[in-house]
């Protein structure tokens, strides 16, 4: 039970600041109430409740003006040594002067002896060195603290880096799966074959520059696919720029049918995005919007920061009506890599980054992503703005 108490009281005062400055302050004062209580003893051989009465007094006068002393400390704790040394020394003896007047005062009140005045050296110089005790081991515990403060925020910081690394390689682990499952999407069969047939078209009605331009054009897109790292974070310019590789091929195959209109504020072109985000997205306008559609159709896509977030939308004009009408009674879902873009988003960004979809009422889709502005302030560092 007492071992039980004793943790407790432990706990409390390395836990409540505000207990543990009180426990210090009584435990000094009470020590030296005993100290002096057992010298007068000693001195005079007989054990007296006048000194018991004046040790208690004193104690707590001398209570009460370390409390001032300590105001005084906490003032200029900021300031430098010399100034702290300067002013600590005129306080601690303009303190133990007044302390020593009223414990000769709380003396001759209690026994109506008054020429203990010609020994007030005595009195004052001891003043001073209970003072002085007092200084050092206030200063002794500040310090201690700031040490023990100092380390907890070092294990905080440790232990956020050690969040943070297990976060960047979930992130690095979900980005690499999501490259491949985007890659296979890029690479599969159906766009290959679609890019191949409309080269060799132009080869059979003798547009050769052109099927040139579109075979360099697949060249730098399947490049480009192959060689990014979809661990890092690119700019939003630099992604519009990979995005580019593939809509220059789609071009080629749809010509008229395709229109595409990016509107991007410059300060969102610096903004930094995981690499691959869009790619999914406009591949499921191609497949189920343009590709679908007679006339073909409008991807747009706007890119804005507004309070310290960066707002992509990508809409399309959808399919025809036929089509639209054939995909819902089919169910057809354009959801292909949208799990993938969410799942990287949680990862990277927690609650911060949101991705959202949904039909527009005059058709086609809109999707709406949201992530934290950052940007790139030096290699390797990324500034949160």
């Amino acid at each position: 039970m007492l071992e039980l108490q004793i943790t407790r009281l432990k706990s409390l005062i390395m836990n409540n600041a505000s207990f543990r400055f009180w426990f210090w302050q009584s435990g000094f004062w009470l020590f030296m109430s005993v100290v002096s209580i057992v010298t007068l003893t000693l001195w005079y051989s007989s054990f007296d409740w006048v000194n018991m009465a004046h040790a208690g007094i004193q104690a707590i006068f001398g209570l009460g003006f370390s409390l001032i002393l300590y105001k005084v400390f906490m003032s200029i704790w900021e300031r430098s040594t010399r100034s702290r040394f300067t002013i600590g020394t005129l306080v601690i003896f303009a303190v133990a002067f007044v302390w020593t007047v009223f414990r000769m005062y709380a003396l001759a009140w209690l026994t109506e002896f008054t020429d203990m005045w010609d020994e007030f050296g005595g009195w004052y110089f001891s003043s001073i060195f209970i003072f002085l005790c007092w200084t050092g081991l206030f200063h002794g515990i500040r310090y201690y603290e700031l040490l023990q403060k100092e380390h907890k925020i070092l294990l905080s910081a440790e232990a956020e880096t050690r969040r943070e690394h297990v976060k960047r390689l979930q992130a690095q682990s979900v980005a690499r799966d999501a490259q491949l499952k985007m890659l296979r999407y890029q690479l599969n069969p159906h766009f290959l074959c679609n890019t191949l047939n409309a080269i060799n078209s132009l080869i059979e009605i003798n547009e050769s520059e052109k099927a040139q331009q579109m075979t360099v054009q697949l060249s730098q897109f399947l490049r480009h696919s192959l060689d990014n790292n979809p661990d890092t974070k690119i700019t939003l310019a630099d992604e519009i720029n990979a995005l580019n590789l593939y809509l220059e091929i789609e071009k080629t195959r749809f010509a008229e049918r395709l229109a595409v209109d990016f509107q991007v504020e410059e300060v969102a072109s610096e903004a930094l995005v995981p690499s691959l985000l869009l790619q999914p997205i406009i591949e499921n306008s191609m497949k189920y919007a343009i590709a679908k559609s007679e006339e073909g159709g409008k991807i747009s896509l706007r890119a804005f920061v507004d309070k310290r977030t960066l707002h992509i939308e990508i809409t399309d004009t959808g399919p025809d009506e036929k089509v639209m009408e054939a995909l819902n009674t089919k169910k057809e879902s354009r959801g292909v890599g949208l799990s993938n873009i969410t799942q990287r988003l949680q990862t990277l960004y927690g609650h911060q980054g949101r991705i959202a979809q949904f039909n527009l009422s005059a058709g086609g889709m809109e999707t709406q992503i949201m992530l934290p502005f950052e940007v790139a302030e030096a290699p390797n560092k990324v500034v949160n703005l």
